[in-house]
């Protein structure tokens, strides 16, 4: 048995990605980045390269595209979709970090970037363009919140 047609025409991509938050007092901020020349506003990822891992990518994508260095705090999801580029039908798995705000990278963002900005949980919600990146950030805003009230006790 061979592939079907529409397999053989399937290309894969795999991305990676990190939901970064900080804490100022009781509340949490979350990095959201707008790409250049768009409206979209969502979290920082992008391609794995070869011989990297999907941590390694994520961490790279952070600095890259949110002009900040941040930790990995824990796996949040891995996120498959389907879309075409130039007539091209793509798979795509994005695996996202949960991740925790160091400093900024001194460097700023990189090109393709218009802004890379931090903001309070329900502006960042209103801001993502995806649906997927509001279940994201409700998912990481989640984990954070249990993560405190951990420390707390």
């Amino acid at each position: 048995m061979g592939k079907d047609k529409r397999e053989e025409n399937l290309k894969r991509e795999f991305s990676a990605g990190g939901v970064i938050f900080k804490k100022k007092g009781k509340e949490i901020y979350w990095l959201l980045i707008n790409p250049k020349e768009t409206d979209r506003w969502q979290f920082p990822k992008g391609l794995i390269e070869e011989k990297e891992s999907s941590q390694e990518a994520a961490l790279r994508e952070v600095e890259e595209e949110g002009g900040v260095k941040a930790k990995i705090i824990e796996k949040l999801a891995d996120l498959k979709l389907f879309y075409f580029w130039e007539g091209q039908r793509i798979f795509k798995i994005v695996t996202y970090y949960l991740m925790e705000y160091l400093s900024e990278t001194g460097n700023g963002h990189d090109g393709e970037i218009g802004e890379a900005e931090f903001f309070p949980h329900q502006e960042a919600l209103e801001k993502l363009t995806f649906k997927n990146d509001k279940e994201m950030l409700e998912k990481a805003f989640e984990r954070v919140n249990q993560g405190i009230q951990a420390s707390l006790v």
